[in-house]
């Protein structure tokens, strides 16, 4: 089990990038295409710190790219790893021969009688 929960830090990660709106909202901007930060900034009614912390901890997750162009920063989503979670998704909500529930020890406590 231990080595179970180890495997999930980085969803954990992931799934704590998206669980801001504004983070949500500039994935949904880069849904379109490759932005430069002064045009996510100049579509979001946020200060330049605040969307500089927002693309900070989507590029940790690993969710979007970024790459430096002259005195510019742009970015992208990672197809990768948007694909690779929505795969964890559906294999940790699908039933499996191999479920880590066959391997829980249960007590009973629930039976009916």
């Amino acid at each position: 089990m231990e080595e179970l929960t180890k495997k999930m830090e980085e969803k954990v990660e992931i799934f704590k990038a998206l669980s801001d709106a504004n983070r949500l909202v500039i994935l949904e901007l880069l849904s379109c295409g490759e932005m430069c930060a002064c045009d996510i900034m100049d579509n979001l009614d946020l200060s330049q710190p605040t969307i500089s912390h927002h693309m900070k901890i989507l590029q940790q997750s690993g969710l979007i790219n970024k790459e430096k162009r002259g005195k510019w920063m742009f970015y992208s989503i990672n197809k990768d790893k948007v694909d690779s979670l929505c795969d964890f998704i559906k294999y940790s909500t699908s039933y499996k021969e191999d479920c880590i529930c066959k391997k829980i020890k249960k007590n009973n406590c629930c039976d009916e009688e």
